[in-house]
């Protein structure tokens, strides 16, 4: 059996420090509860661009989006610089893995551009995976940059393979099917908020996969939104009492709920998974193994980190 923490939280917006300490804080909540996995929602430090929608975003060389832009960036996550090593060392703590959504501030891509991540990090507090979002989805576009395979890779926790995608990548179906031919049979959705993007979609991926799969979630509201940001009250006023309700849940192989979606409100909920029912569901179907036709059909996928130059030095 796995032991899953599912937190659903709201975000300490636009300040990557403090929500790094809510990470910690919610990993030791959860370590004494002796979870194995902890998950958290989509770029959950610093948080989701919401403003992007509600302000007009798309206003080409406007400074109110320049400005807001530049504190994201500030206040995004760069891995080299050690922003992380708080969080890996508060799993290896622990003994627990996670699933941690960050906007990462990339050193490879110049150190300014803006990349959606997904980071996986071991119970020893290694960073295993950084997946980079594909395709940002429609506004997400005008702050988030696209990004690559590289991080398309599963990672064995306990009896359970483990994969993970941001937000709409889960509606893509070879990023999908890249993650089950590598035995994925525990799939982590992660979301930035809202029962729509995860009522109907998850016990679908389950199915799908005859594997667990886990939507988590974060609650944003006009409390959460700072008063010294630019055009911080037209964000409070746009996002309404409450602009992302959550909606965390985890279907079993078989598409039932193990624990149903959560709205309006912050919760740390648990659930243990039986990798046996994984082996009962993969019987009559199992999508790349005996009911996949690899002569026929086949996926190519490239996991070279994109770069822009690569140097020979003498």
């Amino acid at each position: 059996m796995l032991k899953i923490a599912l937190p659903q939280l709201s975000p300490i917006w636009m300040n990557r420090d403090g929500g790094l300490e809510k990470v910690i804080e919610a990993i030791n909540i959860a370590a004494k509860e002796n979870a194995e996995l902890i998950v958290f929602s989509e770029g959950f430090v610093p948080g989701y661009p919401f403003w992007v929608d509600i302000t007009g975003g798309a206003k080409f060389d406007n400074m109110a989006q320049k400005e807001l832009f530049a504190l994201y960036s500030d206040q995004a996550v760069n891995i080299e610089r050690g922003d992380l090593d708080g969080v890996c060392a508060a799993l290896k703590a622990a003994n627990m893995a996670a699933y941690l959504g960050i906007i990462e501030r990339a050193s490879d891509r110049s150190g300014h551009s803006l990349y959606c991540s997904f980071v996986y990090i071991n119970s020893v507090g290694k960073i295993g995976s950084v997946h980079r979002k594909l395709q940002p989805t429609y506004e997400e576009r005008l702050v988030w940059s696209p990004g690559d395979g590289h991080g398309l890779r599963t990672h064995k926790l306990g009896e359970f393979t483990v994969g993970g995608l941001n937000c709409w990548e889960n509606w893509m179906p070879l990023s999908r099917a890249a993650l089950y031919a590598q035995g994925e049979d525990l799939h982590v959705a992660c979301w930035p908020g809202n029962l729509r993007n995860t009522e109907d979609l998850t016990p679908v991926l389950a199915k799908e996969g005859r594997s667990y799969c886990v939507s988590v979630s974060a609650i944003m509201r006009a409390q959460d939104v700072p008063d010294d940001m630019p055009l911080a009250a037209e964000i409070k006023v746009g996002l309404g009492e409450m602009g992302a309700n959550g909606g965390s849940c985890i279907a079993a192989p078989d598409g039932s709920w193990v624990l149903p979606p959560v709205v309006g409100e912050e919760s740390l909920r648990y659930a243990e998974l039986d990798p046996a029912f994984v082996r009962r569901e993969r019987q009559n179907f199992d999508s790349s193994g005996h009911y996949s036709r690899p002569d026929v059909t086949r996926l190519i996928v490239n996991r070279a980190r994109q770069s822009l130059a690569s140097f020979e030095d003498e």
